[in-house]
Protein backbone atom coordinates (compact mmCIF):
# COMPACT_ATOMS: atom_id res chain seq x y z
CA UNK A 1 0.00 0.00 0.00
CA UNK A 2 1.13 3.64 -1.26
CA UNK A 3 2.54 4.93 2.40
CA UNK A 4 3.19 8.81 0.91
CA UNK A 5 1.31 11.59 -0.86
CA UNK A 6 2.93 11.35 -4.02
CA UNK A 7 2.74 7.21 -4.03
CA UNK A 8 -0.83 7.65 -3.43
CA UNK A 9 -0.79 10.36 -6.54
CA UNK A 10 1.53 7.59 -8.94
CA UNK A 11 -1.17 5.05 -8.08
CA UNK A 12 -3.66 7.05 -9.22
CA UNK A 13 -2.01 8.43 -12.20
CA UNK A 14 -1.22 4.41 -12.99
CA UNK A 15 -4.90 3.63 -12.41
CA UNK A 16 -5.70 6.30 -15.05
CA UNK A 17 -3.22 5.45 -17.82
CA UNK A 18 -3.78 1.53 -17.40
CA UNK A 19 -7.91 2.32 -18.05
CA UNK A 20 -7.01 4.51 -21.31
CA UNK A 21 -4.55 1.99 -22.65
CA UNK A 22 -7.01 -0.70 -22.28
CA UNK A 23 -9.67 1.08 -24.24
CA UNK A 24 -6.91 1.56 -26.75
CA UNK A 25 -5.92 -1.86 -27.18
CA UNK A 26 -9.64 -2.62 -27.42
CA UNK A 27 -10.18 -0.56 -30.43
CA UNK A 28 -7.71 -1.66 -32.04
CA UNK A 29 -8.46 -5.72 -31.32
CA UNK A 30 -11.94 -4.62 -33.01
CA UNK A 31 -10.59 -2.61 -35.87
CA UNK A 32 -8.31 -5.67 -36.55
CA UNK A 33 -11.39 -8.05 -36.09
CA UNK A 34 -13.45 -6.22 -38.63
CA UNK A 35 -11.19 -6.48 -41.02
CA UNK A 36 -10.31 -10.49 -40.48
CA UNK A 37 -14.02 -10.83 -40.15
CA UNK A 38 -14.19 -9.47 -43.96
CA UNK A 39 -11.54 -11.32 -45.19
CA UNK A 40 -13.14 -14.72 -44.05
CA UNK A 41 -16.25 -13.58 -45.60
CA UNK A 42 -14.57 -12.96 -48.99
CA UNK A 43 -15.66 -9.70 -49.21
CA UNK A 44 -12.44 -7.52 -51.07
CA UNK A 45 -14.01 -4.00 -50.87
CA UNK A 46 -15.33 -4.69 -47.07
CA UNK A 47 -11.97 -5.72 -46.12
CA UNK A 48 -9.89 -2.86 -48.37
CA UNK A 49 -12.47 -0.04 -46.41
CA UNK A 50 -12.07 -1.95 -43.06
CA UNK A 51 -8.23 -2.02 -43.35
CA UNK A 52 -8.02 1.74 -44.38
CA UNK A 53 -10.07 1.88 -40.97
CA UNK A 54 -7.35 -0.15 -38.84
CA UNK A 55 -4.37 1.22 -40.19
CA UNK A 56 -4.73 4.51 -38.44
CA UNK A 57 -5.86 3.20 -35.28
CA UNK A 58 -3.24 0.91 -35.21
CA UNK A 59 -0.16 3.59 -35.69
CA UNK A 60 -1.79 5.79 -32.78
CA UNK A 61 -1.87 3.10 -30.74
CA UNK A 62 2.03 2.66 -31.39
CA UNK A 63 2.63 6.19 -30.94
CA UNK A 64 0.76 6.41 -27.90
CA UNK A 65 2.86 3.24 -26.36
CA UNK A 66 0.33 0.47 -26.26
CA UNK A 67 2.26 -1.71 -29.22
CA UNK A 68 5.44 -1.29 -29.55
CA UNK A 69 5.94 0.28 -33.66
CA UNK A 70 7.18 -2.55 -35.34
CA UNK A 71 4.11 -4.89 -33.97
CA UNK A 72 1.96 -2.05 -35.83
CA UNK A 73 3.57 -1.89 -39.08
CA UNK A 74 3.94 -5.51 -38.71
CA UNK A 75 -0.11 -6.06 -37.86
CA UNK A 76 -0.60 -3.46 -40.94
CA UNK A 77 1.96 -5.59 -43.45
CA UNK A 78 -0.16 -9.19 -42.58
CA UNK A 79 -3.61 -7.88 -43.45
CA UNK A 80 -2.67 -6.03 -46.47
CA UNK A 81 -1.32 -9.06 -47.82
CA UNK A 82 -4.61 -10.96 -46.80
CA UNK A 83 -6.26 -8.52 -48.03
CA UNK A 84 -4.74 -8.35 -51.43
CA UNK A 85 -4.83 -12.26 -52.12
CA UNK A 86 -8.67 -12.16 -51.34
CA UNK A 87 -9.44 -11.48 -55.28
CA UNK A 88 -6.31 -14.24 -56.72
Amino acid sequence: MANTTSAKKATRKIARRTAINKARRSRVRTYVRNVEEAIAAGDKSAAEAALKAAQPELQRAATKGVLHRNTASRKVSRLAQRVKTIGA
